[in-house]
């Protein structure tokens, strides 16, 4: 355990120049970055969603590129197509925003169910099809996709095949009162979050993420915690108040996010703690509410606390 912590450490140094408070987003965007899996942040606009992905960018030496989605966006727009070349009367690859390591799709949900598709291919399989010829994606590549939680009309809920694919789910509230008052006097100071080269951001070499990834991947699992894992999916799968529970794939989310944790508090071994942290953000979009218990206000959390409390902890 060497890259880990000397990453961690850096990232929040050097990020909390730039971003005031919010410290579950970031610290839960550089877990998805470590187990190389994909965000759906969900929150209201003007919170720091889009900043600290691309300060988290700017800090890994990682490509950043984003999509503002709409009801008339097609897929060529986000992966690109054929454009014919005059001067050589040949067809030419146009490569879409997706050929980038870190991805921002800005309201996902606004994004039309064809294209909406196009991403998915994206997501699962770290390529993209353009007129039968398969192109092949970067190994950092890594989707940030944003919703708001109060706006619906001309939106499209993501399918559940496509939340499965999201390894977090991250609720970003307002900050405190506290952090906004740093944040309007960071601002006095001449603060401006869209000029960051002013603020002269240390970044690391990417190697070191390639190594902390490594490093994440050989923490090691004990056999009874591997049931833990299995019966918490499994008990979300017959929840009464559930009508759908987390797939074989989620639980395998919960596993490599539950190790990711353990890095961060620098251990490399996993204890039942790191799962019980690890499962509402790796669960909450993966399963769905019966209408009863959404009538009477019951929040996913609220049930996967449940869940943790119902399955007996290994020893």
């Amino acid at each position: 355990m060497e890259a880990v912590p000397k990453l961690v450490q850096h990232i929040r140094d050097e990020m909390a120049r730039v971003v005031v408070g919010q410290e579950e987003l970031k610290t839960q965007c550089l877990i998805a970055l470590l187990c190389q899996g994909h965000v759906l942040l969900e929150g209201v606009p003007g919170i720091a969603k889009t900043l600290v992905v691309k300060t988290l960018s700017r800090l890994v030496r990682l490509q950043f590129r984003r999509v503002q989605c709409t009801s008339d966006l097609m897929p060529a727009d986000i992966v690109g197509t054929n454009v014919l070349n005059m001067a050589t009367s040949a067809f030419q690859l146009h490569q879409g925003p997706v050929f980038t390591d870190l991805f921002l799709v800005d309201e996902v949900n606004r994004m039309p169910p064809r294209t909406q598709a196009a991403l998915l291919e994206c997501m699962e399989e770290h390529q993209v099809t353009i007129d039968g010829t398969r192109y092949e994606l970067s190994s950092f590549f890594t989707v940030f996709a944003t919703q708001n939680p109060v706006e619906f009309e001309g939106t499209y809920p993501l399918p559940e095949a496509q939340l499965d694919r999201f390894l977090l789910k991250i609720s970003v509230p307002y900050p405190e009162a506290a952090d906004e008052i740093r944040l309007l006097t960071n601002v006095q100071n001449g603060f401006d979050a869209g000029n960051l080269d002013a603020l002269g951001l240390q970044a690391v070499d990417p190697e070191l993420l390639a190594q902390a990834q490594r490093e994440i991947r050989a923490i090691s699992v004990q056999e009874s915690l591997f049931q833990y894992i299995v019966q918490i999916a499994r008990r979300t799968r017959d929840w009464p108040s559930l009508s759908l529970g987390a797939s074989p794939r989620a639980a395998v989310s919960l596993m490599a996010v539950s190790k990711a944790v353990a890095a961060i508090e620098g251990r490399d071994y996993l204890i039942p703690d790191d799962v019980k942290t690890s499962v509402p953000p790796t669960f909450r979009h993966r399963i769905m509410l019966r209408p009863e218990a959404d009538l009477e206000g019951i929040t996913p959390d609220q049930i996967l606390q449940d869940v943790i409390r119902a399955v007996e902890v290994p020893k």
